[in-house]
């Protein structure tokens, strides 16, 4: 099949439609994170004991294959089918995340994740990339419905999103949803006394997380001063970027993965910096920032209002969730589990992840002008592009 302009068949005009050069980075990271795999997780399975050293990678390889899948099929969707199966997406995930604190697997005292035989689920990670695409909504109909209440349904719904994670609890995932919804309703165009009371609001949320719950507290207070605590993990990783140099110290000759009980999952990236040195390092951080400045340059031009809230606040929460994972390793935040973006091992995580690429893959294909409604539950709700 040609796969030129002139092929009018499904794929090719997706294919012509597509920014490829962010699926490339996107599929870069996902080649890098099977690598690490390689190299890191062999040593985490041998530690714990686990049936076989390449358990990690043999599920990782699956769950890549799976979030490729899963990627490449939603950004063939219509802009109209993004907010469906979005919407769709964001009910099943809150209703799931609720079931969490019924019938949730506990592990280190949190509640997240909903076990089944063979493996287990934690509904947050796909409610975040459906929530970021429902939310853009509910503000893009305010903007057009002057008297539909979109940014008050949004304030709710994300009231209650964030009830829920803090009976889980998971602060860190509930910092990443309410910054993603700040930064969308920035974006909308707010007035002076929203933004101020939204700043108010989330200081409150950091003081109340900071003296209700123990585990935030101690984090800040070890992020602060390291000697009020343990700081194993932090220190391990901080002498692996020592130790990588420029160039690292060559493929499975690092020495943090055998200690670190996260090496191949929360901290990946200093086992790359470790074995792989600052170069590698460098590039991963350049893929995250040329994903994130190219989805942004692109909606540049945008004229709808539901796709460029959308996909910034896809584009917001996949940056954040790296700048998140790559600081707490570089001791520039107070720790928190966060995955690296296909790079970690993790299934929930990437397949979510997947899903919100693809979302983004989806908004931002060129379409040429058809004059189409606004409403996306009836029409395609893309304003005419120019070719």
């Amino acid at each position: 099949m040609s796969l030129v302009r002139v092929d009018h068949s499904t794929v090719g005009r997706w294919w012509a439609s597509l920014d490829r050069w962010t699926l490339a980075a996107l599929l870069a990271l996902v080649g890098i994170g099977y690598v690490m795999m390689l190299s890191a997780s062999p040593a985490v399975a041998e530690r714990i004991g686990a049936s076989s050293r390449h358990m990690f990678l043999t599920r990782q390889v699956v769950y890549s294959m799976i979030a490729v899948i899963v990627m490449v099929g939603v950004s063939m969707l219509p802009v109209k089918w993004v907010l469906r199966a979005a919407m769709l997406g964001a009910l099943g995930a809150l209703a799931l995340t609720a079931a969490t604190l019924v019938i949730g697997t506990e592990i280190k005292g949190a509640r997240r994740w909903i076990s089944f035989p063979g493996g287990s689920l934690q509904p947050t990670e796909f409610l975040k990339p459906c929530l970021a695409v429902a939310v853009a909504w509910l503000l893009a109909e305010g903007k057009r419905e002057g008297r539909f209440p979109g940014l008050l349904i949004a304030i709710a719904l994300i009231g209650g999103v964030s009830w829920l994670m803090k009976q889980q609890p998971d602060i860190g995932m509930l910092a990443v949803i309410v910054a993603v919804f700040l930064a969308q309703v920035f974006v909308s165009g707010i007035n002076l006394m929203w933004v101020v009371a939204g700043a108010g609001a989330v200081v409150g949320m950091a003081v109340l997380a900071f003296t209700l719950h123990g585990h935030v507290r101690s984090r800040i207070q070890r992020f602060l001063n390291p000697e009020s605590g343990d700081n194993f993990q932090i220190r391990m990783s901080l002498e692996a970027f020592g130790n990588g140099g420029m160039f690292g110290r060559g493929p499975g000759e690092g020495r943090v993965k055998d200690v670190l009980p996260d090496a191949h999952a929360d901290f990946v990236f200093p086992v790359a910096a470790e074995e792989f040195g600052l170069i590698t390092c460098l590039l991963i951080l350049g893929l995250f920032a040329f994903i994130v400045l190219r989805g942004l340059w692109r909606l540049m031009d945008e004229r709808d209002v539901f796709v460029s809230l959308a996909a910034t606040g896809l584009l917001v929460q996949f940056g954040l969730q790296a700048f998140i994972n790559m600081g707490s390793s570089l001791h520039l935040i107070p720790t928190k589990g966060m995955t690296l973006p296909f790079v970690s091992y993790g299934g929930s995580s990437v397949v979510a992840l997947a899903l919100g690429m693809g979302f983004l893959l989806a908004l931002t294909r060129r379409r040429p002008a058809r004059g189409e409604e606004a409403n996306p539950f009836t029409a395609g709700l893309r304003a005419p592009f120019p070719t």
